[in-house]
This record gives C-alpha cells, sequence and structure tokens, in this order.
C-alpha cells in the first residue's frame, strides 16, 4: 500500500507541474544554472570512470580471447558495443544517480525544511513547476550528452589501453572500431540515455520536495532517492532490452 501512495503523489507531482506554469521567462536563469550544475559539475567523474571502463573492457576482453582462430579487430568490436550499449548509459546513470540525484534531493529537502517552498506557494508562485521543471529540462538536454562523451572516451580509452600494454596496435583497433558496426545501437542507447536522465532527476525531486521532519529527514531522503533511483534505472535497462532488442 506504501507503494501505491508514493506512486499517486510522484504522478501528482508530475502533473502539478504542468498544471499552472509560470512565465517562461523566469525559467531561462535558472534552466541554464542547473545545466551547468548537472553537467560541468559532473563532467571531471564522467571523463575518469568512461576512460578506465573502456582500458579494463579492453584488457579483459583481450584476457578472455585466448584462440588463435579469433582476429585481435574483435577486441574493438566487443569494446566499442559494450560502451555504446551497456557501460556507458547504465553504469554512468548509476553513476549520476548517485551525483547528481542525492544533490537534487538534498537542495529540495533542504528548501523544504527551510520553509522556502510554502513561502513560494504563499506569493501564488507554483512550486513544482519553477523548482522541478527546470532539473528535469536540463536533464533531459544534459545526461544524454554526457552519455555521448562517454561512450567516445571509453573507445578512446580502450584504444590507448591497447596500444600501451601492447595488446593490439592502433591500426587494428580502429579497423575493428569500423567492423559490423549497426548504428541502431547508438539509437538504442540515446532511448536508454533519455529514459535513465528522466528516472534520476524526477525521482530524486519527488523525495526531495516530500521531505517530512528536519535534517536527519534530508540525509534518509538523499540515500532512499539514489536507492530506488539505481533500482528503476536497473529495471528501465532490462524493460528497455527487453522491448526493443
Amino acid at each position: 500500500m506504501n507503494f501505491f501512495t508514493h506512486f499517486g503523489t510522484y504522478l501528482l507531482m508530475l502533473k502539478g507541474m504542468f498544471t499552472k506554469p509560470e512565465n517562461w521567462r523566469m525559467y531561462w536563469k535558472e534552466f541554464m544554472h542547473q545545466c551547468v550544475e548537472i553537467g560541468i559539475g559532473a563532467l571531471p567523474i564522467v571523463v575518469i570512470i568512461s576512460i578506465f571502463l573502456g582500458a579494463v573492457t579492453t584488457v579483459q576482453t583481450a584476457y578472455q580471447l585466448v584462440s588463435p582462430l579469433v582476429p585481435a579487430s574483435t577486441i574493438a568490436q566487443i569494446v566499442r558495443d559494450s560502451m555504446i550499449l551497456e557501460l556507458s548509459p547504465t553504469v554512468l546513470s548509476i553513476v549520476l544517480a548517485g551525483v547528481v540525484g542525492s544533490k537534487i534531493a538534498s537542495e529540495l529537502g533542504n528548501m523544504r525544511i527551510s520553509e522556502q517552498i510554502d513561502a513560494l506557494e504563499i506569493m501564488g508562485i507554483n512550486s513544482k513547476n519553477y523548482l522541478i521543471f527546470p532539473k528535469i529540462l536540463a536533464s533531459l538536454l544534459v545526461i544524454p550528452c554526457l552519455i555521448v562523451i562517454s561512450a567516445v572516451l571509453g573507445i578512446w580509452g580502450g584504444r590507448l589501453a591497447g596500444s600501451m600494454s601492447g595488446i593490439l596496435a592502433t591500426d587494428i583497433f580502429d579497423t575493428g572500431l569500423r567492423q559490423n558496426l549497426n548504428l541502431y545501437n547508438i539509437n538504442f542507447s540515446m532511448y536508454k540515455a533519455y529514459t535513465f536522465a528522466f528516472i534520476l532527476s524526477s525521482v530524486p525531486a519527488y523525495f526531495g520536495y516530500n521531505v517530512k521532519g528536519g535534517s536527519l529527514e534530508i540525509g534518509r531522503a538523499s540515500t532512499s532517492a539514489v536507492v530506488v533511483s539505481c533500482i528503476l534505472i536497473l529495471l528501465a535497462d532490462y524493460a528497455l532490452a527487453a522491448i526493443l532488442l
């Protein structure tokens, strides 16, 4: 029963964002601020994780492909498809759920505890529309861009690791990258990116917006937001793979 209560409140929150929209000029500054906070703030961890994901995938794939019948260029194909299909969208979204999700939940939770949200409501401002909507829009714009950057850096990291460790030369890696490329994999990765971006922005916003209590509850709400976001991302990952692949 508790699940249906949360789910219904979550849907009402999403509905409340559109019932009484504010002047669109009010959104631009907040929207750009959220793009910088989410995108530029998470970029360093995205770069580090992506490069090492590609490097580790190259080394472990080379370790497993011991048969001389398998060409070395196959390593590049596996790294490319792994980064595009699964590692960049899913693993990176789980990391961003901890980085971005906890930030959104704690920010809104602090505003709720300090009664800033109540002050906005008293002034006649739709707080759901003004506070949550720009965060979701910014996530839908920035997080897919981060996932594209992650895929490119992961493939480059795999190429660099293969060259530095002597596993395979860069020209062989480049040849493997161009072999058997299925462009639908890129489209599927973008479907996952937008789905995960909506989850990891709206779910923490729900937990932060509905905090009740004191500062201790803000920490609990942030933890719950990250855990639930990660679970929903994994469930959506499986559902999208079962439906679209």
